[in-house]
């Protein structure tokens, strides 16, 4: 029987040695995500000769391999850039990049005090227009930052999927009760970008690309950032000063 408050409201009567627990999320992993088109149509033109260059290097390339290679051509593969946050015409963009990684990681509550942030990789790819463009899960070894930036995509294009980064959890996962709901058991989830679109991720979270159709340009720019002590980024300098002499 249940007990009768006043107001007419009742409550179930707790079973003997009933507690009640509180929940308390640890170890999340952030995941910032905005829409920057401020440097969609500056980087969309500067990127064209960096795709163009990586076009060519790809066909080059394939002139070496097998012929059934040949005849696949660039189906399933990508153009892929050289690395180019040095070029001033990108340069705004870079900064914007640099500043909003430094903020993720401090606002993460990582101390940064003596050390900068340094750029590994900063590469545009575009998936072949023949389709099957795609990557495959995986991490970028001891990189802090890691992000993408959209400059060509839609809903009939390839996007990006996270993993769940916690091996223990990966290990002992259980079935899902809906897995179309994102959970707290959820170990993949995906999102759907669009021109101007900026994600930022911690270096150590596995991610892919879904493959892509071919039926629209898919083009973004995916980059790298180490955290390095200020002390160690001076002796590099002072051993390249060196080298240069």
């Amino acid at each position: 029987m249940n007990d009768i408050k006043q107001g007419g409201s009742s409550t179930p009567q707790k079973p003997k040695g009933h507690v009640d627990f509180k929940s308390a999320f640890y170890f999340q992993t952030p995941v910032w995500i905005a829409e920057a088109p401020m440097f969609l149509k500056n980087t969309i033109k500067v990127t064209d000769k960096y795709i163009k260059k990586a076009q060519k290097n790809l066909k080059d390339n394939l002139k070496n391999e097998p012929k059934w290679k040949k005849d696949i051509g660039t189906f399933g593969l990508s153009y892929h850039s050289e690395s180019f946050s040095h070029d001033p015409k990108v340069k705004d963009l870079v900064q914007f990049i640099g500043q909003r990684s430094y903020e993720f990681l401090d606002w993460s509550g990582f101390n940064l005090k003596n050390t900068s942030l340094h750029f590994t990789e900063f590469w545009v790819q575009e998936f072949s227009e023949k389709g099957g463009g795609h990557h495959s899960t995986h991490a970028h070894w001891n990189q802090h930052v890691s992000g993408f930036y959209f400059l060509k995509c839609s809903e009939k294009t390839s996007f990006p999927i996270f993993h769940d980064p916690r091996p223990g959890a990966i290990m002992t996962k259980l079935p899902l009760k809906n897995d179309k709901q994102i959970s707290l058991g959820t170990s993949h989830v995906h999102y759907k970008p669009e021109p101007g679109t900026m994600i930022i991720f911690p270096g150590y979270v596995p991610h892919e690309y879904a493959v892509d159709p071919g039926l629209e340009p898919f083009r973004f720019i995916h980059w790298n950032i180490k955290v390095v002590e200020t002390t160690i980024s001076k002796e590099r300098s002072q051993k390249n000063e060196l080298q240069k002499k």
